[in-house]
Order: C-alpha cells, then structure tokens, then sequence
C-alpha cells in the first residue's frame, strides 16, 4: 500500500486562547489535487500554516513524505519540498519578478538549473518574462498570482499548496487561475487547495474535505461532496442547511 505524501492527524491549534483546530486530520496522495473548503474562520488558512511551520499546533502530528515535520521551521519544511503560495499572494513589490523568483529559488538554486527553471516557468507565465524586470508592485492582482505560484514552483516543491489563489481576482483572471491549477495538476503536480470558491475547486478537484469550526465535517471524493452536502447552505446558511448526510 502507497504511504500519504503528507498525513495530517489530529491536528489542533490556537491563536493566544482562542482555538482555531480542533483536531484536523487529512491526507495527500502523490499526484492528487485536494481541496480544503469551508466559509471564513473554518480553519483552512490555519491548517496550512501549521503544516508549514509557520503556527506551532498544540496538538497532533504532520508527516510529510515519512518524515515528522511537526514544529520544524518554515526554511526546513521547504527544503524538504513543500512550498505554500499564501493567501494576499505576499510577493516583495519593491524587488522585480526576477528577484522575486531568484528568492523562491534560495532552496536548491544552481546557476544552470536556474535558466533552466526560468524557462519552464516563462512556458506556464509568459506574463512574467514580459514584466520580468518590473518591480512586482506593478503587477496587476492576477499577474502577483501568478508571480506567488511561480515564486514558490522555484523551489521545485513535491507538494505545492494554494491558500485562496483566486481571492480578490476578476472573473476573468479566476478562470485563467483554475486553468493553470488544472494544467499543473496534469503535468504531474500534488496540489492542496484552499480555496473560498468551492463550486469551482470541486470542478477539479479529486478529493475535498470541508471544514466548519475547526474540524473536518465531509471528506470524500468530490463527486460525493457535490452529491451529499449542500454547498450553497454551507456557505450561505439557511434553516435546512444539512452540511453532512453521512458520519466521517
């Protein structure tokens, strides 16, 4: 039987007194695309930053390719191969694309495997050659997103996660985002996706799990999402809203 890339169990965190997590548990199968749903304050972003290093959790574990990265530092999780692009995109606006992609490199940059890399990355974001010594600042909302993706592809990472790539975003450069997650999947790229947009996510994503409160509420396929929860009362309430039909 295949090992999870990344096994989250138990997972349980806070900020000061106030507890965000109340026992996460999750898993991401090499190759997968998973979706983290749930409405503002369900616990997405927080699950990411505990898995990254960057929230030490209270509780559980994190296991990332058979290793406990539980409470290791940010700089080491990514070496390790697990790179997060993060909610608000959080580029450097005054440095320009291409310093900002030399420091998504810092991990394993070598001079000839960084052309090589630029020229992959140019294939995906033809954008950012054309913007490549503009300062990220001048970018338009799309166009940062897609420096943050390209930023931390830099470090060649086994597992990329997305915290709400589309958020802020016009229709059209949504589409373009999801577009682009579709096809970075295809190329063989495991993908965690938080993402508020879960109509969309679910058009493919493989698995999902949704949470409510700090804890896993659904896990399944989501073709088992779509058909057993009612996402639009999830997310927008109601007094027949039934979240889960069956147990976990």
């Amino acid at each position: 039987m295949t090992m999870p890339m990344l096994t989250v169990e138990n997972l349980m965190a806070s900020y000061g007194v106030v507890r965000a997590l109340h026992g996460v548990s999750l898993e991401v199968n090499e190759g997968e695309l998973v979706a983290l749903l749930g409405v503002n304050g369900a616990g997405k972003s927080t699950t990411l930053k505990s898995i990254t290093g960057i929230l030490r959790p209270v509780k559980g574990s994190i296991t990332f390719l058979g290793t406990e990265i539980t409470n290791r530092k940010p700089e080491w999780i990514v070496k390790q191969g697990l790179s997060l692009v993060p909610e608000g995109r959080e580029i450097f606006g005054s440095l320009t694309v291409e310093e900002n992609l030399r420091l998504g490199a810092f991990a394993s940059y070598q001079r000839d495997r960084y052309k090589a890399d630029l020229k992959e990355i140019f294939e995906l974001f033809p954008i950012l050659e054309e913007r490549f010594s503009q300062p990220g600042g001048l970018l338009s909302g799309g166009e940062q997103q897609m420096l943050a993706i390209a930023r931390a592809m830099m470090a060649h990472p086994k597992l990329l996660m997305l915290d709400e790539p589309s958020l802020g975003l016009s229709p059209a450069m949504t589409d373009g985002i999801f577009v682009l997650i579709k096809r970075l999947r295809e190329m063989g790229s495991t993908i965690l996706l938080v993402e508020q947009n879960a109509e969309r996510a679910l058009e493919i994503v493989d698995r999902a799990y949704l949470l409510a409160n700090g804890e896993v509420d659904f896990a399944g396929t989501a073709e088992d999402l779509k058909r057993k929860v009612d996402i639009a009362s999830v997310y927008f309430g109601g007094d027949d809203a039934a979240p889960c039909e069956v147990p976990l």
